[in-house]
């Protein structure tokens, strides 16, 4: 049953991220705006499934630091779905007669406060990602360095998404591709699942 459940989380997460990354990245355009509204609900609700069997599978390592991280995963799931609100805001917006003369202007600004609640999701993804490393380095199913790796874009999230929303000034010096472990971190998660699942290793 493991077996089963950790591919499972894999293939979900592989979902989880290819939807993430098109909403955010590639349907923000008027023509496929709506695709990106629904790439994020089966984000979220691909992201829902890996949480729940990520709870079940790291239980063993510790009850309470794997029911920990699920809440703070799911506190970021929840945040993250009521910011898509703004995104069917923008779509009314676009509907009403007043669009032409007001209308980009709000838009602008509907799209800014969607990625400051990004931001805001981001913190507590970002703590989910520190304990699941910590979880796969103490559990032995998977190689340490994918651990690490998880756990190094949780900082990455940490530090990218606090500085934005309290310290622009200072996060405009971080380096460009400062966030790109995340992305790194979890398909690395992902793909290990999908095609190794979780085997008892020797630690190393």
């Amino acid at each position: 049953m493991k077996i089963k459940s950790d591919r499972l989380a894999g293939g979900m997460y592989i979902i989880t991220i290819a939807c993430g990354v098109y909403a955010e990245a590639f349907a923000r355009g008027d023509t496929t705006f709506r695709l990106g509204l629904i790439a994020d609900l089966a984000m979220l609700a691909s992201y829902t499934v890996v949480t729940i069997l990520f709870c079940q599978l790291f239980r063993s390592v510790s009850q309470q630091v794997s029911s920990l991280a699920a809440a703070f995963s799911l506190v970021g799931i929840a945040v993250l779905a009521c910011d898509t609100i703004i995104l069917t805001m923008i779509l009314r917006l676009r509907d009403s007669v007043q669009f032409a003369s007001t209308g980009p202007d709000l838009t602008r600004l509907l799209l800014r406060i969607h990625g400051d609640g990004y931001k805001i999701s981001l913190v507590f993804f970002g703590l989910y990602c520190l304990l699941l490393g910590w979880l796969i380095w103490r559990g032995g199913w998977m190689p340490r360095l994918v651990g690490f790796m998880v756990a190094v874009a949780g900082a990455c999230n940490l530090v990218n998404s606090l500085g934005w929303l309290g310290a622009p000034q200072l996060a405009h010096r971080l380096p460009q591709y400062f966030t790109l472990p995340t992305l790194l971190g979890e398909l690395t998660l992902a793909l290990w699942l999908l095609i190794f699942g979780m085997r008892r290793r020797h630690q190393v």
